[in-house]
């Protein structure tokens, strides 16, 4: 493989990057061919030591994702890093995603649980002194305020279990991959 063909392969993997990540990438990437020039290696022998560019983009798209959950922490940096993971292809989606599609879903009929108690204690706020609530306007007063208070500390457990379930499906990929870096490097350097 060729230089260019290399580098076209590589960019082409990392489309949806910002430009100037994509830019530095690169960058790095031709550093090491001229590197590999300079003492004597051939341009194959330096994309076979560098090894397959679409996994490459993969892995640097995958660290992307991860690093901007570490900056960020908001739902779409949380989404990025979790189809960062996915896309990394170094933990076994057929055991991961039931899992995680599960622990989701139980979190979708919370979160849709914590609204509905929310709004009903808003109603109950407003509506139950005018209607002759049992205990008088002040328990339906208390008892409003009561419902979206409770909504609100379940809706505050609920983002602090979303953040520890991207926190720790992070982790897990940078173990995994860490775990299976050294076994496919020797492969790597093998082909060079």
């Amino acid at each position: 493989m060729t230089r260019s063909d290399f580098m076209n392969r590589l960019r082409a993997g990392l489309a949806g990057l910002p430009a100037a990540a994509i830019n530095d990438l690169a960058a790095d990437y031709e550093a090491h061919f001229e590197d590999g020039v300079a003492a004597g290696r051939t341009e194959a022998e330096v994309a076979a030591a560098l090894g397959d560019p679409a996994r490459l983009a993969r892995e640097l798209r995958a660290e992307a994702g991860l690093k901007r959950w570490e900056t960020e922490k908001n739902p779409s940096a949380a989404a990025a890093a979790v189809f960062a993971v996915l896309g990394l292809g170094a933990i076994d989606i057929l055991i991961l995603l039931p899992i995680l599609m599960t622990v989701l879903g139980i979190m979708f009929g919370v979160f849709f649980a914590v609204v509905g108690t929310f709004i009903a204690g808003g109603a109950v706020f407003a509506i139950g002194p005018f209607v002759g609530a049992p205990g008088g306007p002040l328990a339906a007063l208390l008892a409003g305020l009561g419902l979206m208070a409770g909504a609100t500390a379940a809706g505050t457990l609920l983002a602090i279990t979303a953040i520890w379930l991207v926190n720790g499906l992070v982790w897990f990929a940078r173990l995994h991959y860490r775990l299976l870096k050294p076994a496919i490097e020797p492969q790597a350097q093998g082909r060079a």
